[in-house]
């Protein structure tokens, strides 16, 4: 029996299967019309199975092209993958990384055509919930104070409640506007960084059928923001509005539960990021990780244990073998 065998070839991981996307829905997330429901393909919970006996590097430029049954190097595990060597491992995450950023499917971002959205007291105008002679006060305020939100003005100048803007707003944005019932800040502390929830007033509400995470924002939504975490939970991720009392009420308690640990680390290009998340992983050796990209953030998680998994997707059941690291984009462009 032989102790070496040959590797005859060498298969690409599938975008399909790292990402679950397809282009239309990369261009959705561009233009800024998050499409709820596109879950991803790949369940984070679904682990490589190592016990099988051979496991293949999932670097696809790997120069070794050999397999070694006696070889069990189990962890670290980046999306479900594992690398032959540090090098690998830094391999697999920059293509992951270059995924993130768009480098691996058609650049649409500066073909998709910019979207103007009806003016907010033009949208309230025509669901019936103020009058012409409403708007054209809130916009002489406005006009004469110099600064302010028309919504604000409405309020302040016409009475109006603010349930009533946040109506108009999710009209604006094509939305639905939810409400706080059934919110468990234990358990929603632990679906992101609290970095994210402060910087882009995100709000998780609650998980539904154990399949649908709602997250609420608070005057437009944030496609980037709703994409990531449906990429990173493995939830179909419904997004929608609060009105201002409710947010800024579920958004101090939330702020105030137990998340996940998290560290914060910048970066300047690509190559120097894929060193650093490698050097993660090396040191925690985690039974799986994944990252995503928000904006000019990458986040990445990591489970330490099997046990980390709540079954809901792929959310946490506590924050004890789960840790965030969300690395900021700092100096010139890559």
């Amino acid at each position: 029996m032989p102790f070496l065998e040959r590797r005859t070839t060498l298969m690409p991981p599938k975008m399909g299967d790292t990402r679950g996307l397809g282009s239309l829905d990369f261009e959705s997330a561009a233009r800024d019309e998050y499409v709820p429901g596109v879950a991803t393909k790949h369940v984070l919970r679904k682990l490589p199975q190592h016990g099988a006996g051979r496991q293949s590097c999932a670097n696809v430029e790997c120069s070794g092209g050999w397999k070694m049954p006696w070889k069990n190097r189990r962890r670290p595990v980046f999306e479900g993958h594992w690398g032959c060597s540090p090098r690998c491992l830094e391999a697999v995450i920059h293509r992951a990384l270059r995924r993130e950023r768009g480098d691996l499917r058609p650049s649409i971002e500066e073909e998709a055509p910019h979207q103007h959205r009806v003016p907010l007291g033009l949208i309230m105008l025509s669901q019936g919930l103020i009058t012409q002679a409403q708007l054209r006060k809130a916009l002489d305020a406005q006009r004469l104070a110099g600064q302010g939100r028309i919504g604000d003005w409405l309020v302040k100048e016409c009475n109006l409640h603010p349930s009533q803007i946040t109506r108009g707003l999710a009209g604006q944005w094509s939305c639905p506007v939810l409400r706080t019932e059934g919110f468990i800040p234990s358990a929603m502390a632990l679906t992101a960084p609290r970095f994210f929830l402060e910087e882009f007033g995100l709000l998780p509400l609650r998980v539904a059928a154990s399949r649908i995470l709602y997250v609420a924002f608070q005057n437009r939504l944030d496609a980037s923001v709703a994409f990531a975490m449906e990429q990173m939970s493995g939830l179909r991720v419904e997004s929608g509005l609060l009105d201002d009392f409710q947010f800024h009420q579920a958004h101090e308690i939330l702020l105030e539960g137990a998340f996940a640990q998290t560290t914060r680390e910048s970066f300047s290009d690509i190559d120097t990021l894929s060193i650093k998340m490698a050097a993660v992983l090396n040191r925690y050796q985690p039974v799986n990780s994944r990252v995503v990209r928000i904006h000019q953030h990458y986040w990445l998680r990591i489970w330490l244990e099997t046990g980390a998994y709540s079954g809901v997707g792929s959310l946490p059941g506590s924050g004890e073998d789960v840790i965030d690291t969300v690395f900021s984009f700092e100096g010139r462009r890559d």
